[in-house]
């Protein structure tokens, strides 16, 4: 596929933006990724011409033609990353290049044209600074960044589009999934799988997400927050959650993961907060782990903790597990000191409170 040289975003400001009354009820308890901003960040590609038309425009619907073959075949990608706003006002992006890379790798899977990385890395930084009023100051708020690309070309044949759009919608968030003072509590899926093996798991694209839908609908009947998937063979070896990647803690402190089997996705966060276990001195071990190890280390108290870890919830706590044949609660059912001391390291790094010594934060404004 064809390569443009990236060129500078041209920034079309909204003439009617939010007023300061609006932008600050719109940002007082926002849903998350229900409030969005007053800008995007728009890039086309055509077959022959490459990446073209480059801008930073008002937020507006997208005008598309019912052919458009993303709405019939799903061919699409997308990344989430979040912009921090620090004491001294500044505001920062965490790992966009991660972002960026894992965005072209799933374009890859997905038969996409690849952006370049510096055409990401620009359109994200001309809409935070455009709209950086929109960045919450407030403790454990963000401002959540969706790139996103579509098949945009109007045609039924199953091949790949001739023509993609790439946007960037921002969005103010808080907490994606609120448990108050204990974990969450997850429905471990028997029978509906989010990915197999040759799949698309690894890449971040639509269909692993809408795979998910009826088994969080299940894990909600349950009275769960959220869904353990197991691995589509076998139906034994845990995997990842519906938006999440899963972590065990020892007894001994060694922290327990699955490894990268090209079912599951590579999350940005996972990979910071094995850095940061290991920075800490504690053993990681990336590996297949049975769901049975998990249960049977539960009841014998030898798992001590579970964690699940993402872009959106950064660390969230799972104090049970829940299927039709277990209901297991992980510890006391309180969230585990591992989780909360990586929560705590990683968004110290985030907000600009401890020292960013690996070089993540990429400062914007």
């Amino acid at each position: 596929m064809e390569t443009t040289t990236p060129a500078p975003f041209t920034v079309i400001p909204n003439r009617r933006p939010a007023s300061d009354e609006e932008r600050w009820l719109a940002m007082e308890d926002p849903v998350f990724g229900k409030v969005f901003t007053d800008h995007m960040a728009r890039a086309t590609w055509r077959d022959g011409e490459g990446w073209t038309q480059r801008r930073v425009v008002p937020l507006a619907p997208l005008p598309m033609h019912p052919g458009a073959a993303v709405l019939h075949y799903a061919q699409q990608a997308f990344e989430g990353l979040k912009a921090y706003r620090h004491e001294d006002d500044s505001i920062h992006l965490f790992r966009p290049e991660r972002n960026a890379a894992r965005l072209a790798a799933s374009a890859r899977r997905l038969a996409l044209p690849e952006l370049p990385a510096e055409d990401f890395l620009a359109s994200l930084e001309e809409l935070v600074t455009i709209d950086q009023q929109w960045v919450p100051g407030t403790p454990g708020a963000s401002l959540y960044l969706r790139p996103l690309l579509i098949a945009t070309e109007p045609s039924l044949l199953v091949q790949p589009s001739d023509e993609v759009d790439y946007l960037v919608t921002a969005s103010p968030v808080g907490a994606y999934i609120t448990t108050g003072d204990q974990g969450a509590s997850i429905w471990v899926s028997k029978g509906y799988h989010r990915a197999n093996a040759g799949g698309t798991g690894e890449a971040k694209t639509a269909g692993n997400y809408a795979a998910s839908m009826l088994p969080q609908l299940e894990a909600k009947a349950h009275g769960c927050q959220q869904v353990l998937f197991l691995d589509a063979k076998e139906d034994r070896y845990v995997e990842e959650l519906g938006g999440m990647n899963l972590m065990a803690v020892r007894a001994d402190g060694t922290v327990l993961t699955p490894s990268l089997s090209g079912t599951i996705l590579p999350g940005v966060t996972r990979d910071s907060i094995l850095t940061l276990l290991k920075d800490s001195g504690r053993t990681v071990e990336e590996r297949d782990i049975e769901l049975a190890e998990i249960l049977e280390g539960i009841e014998a108290g030898e798992i001590v903790e579970l964690f699940a870890c993402g872009t959106a919830a950064v660390v969230t706590a799972i104090s049970r597990l829940v299927s039709d044949d277990f209901d297991v609660t992980v510890g006391d059912g309180s969230p585990g000191p591992v989780g909360a001391e990586m929560f705590g390291a990683l968004t110290d790094i985030q907000y600009g409170r401890a020292e960013d010594t690996h070089g993540w934060l990429h400062r914007v404004v």
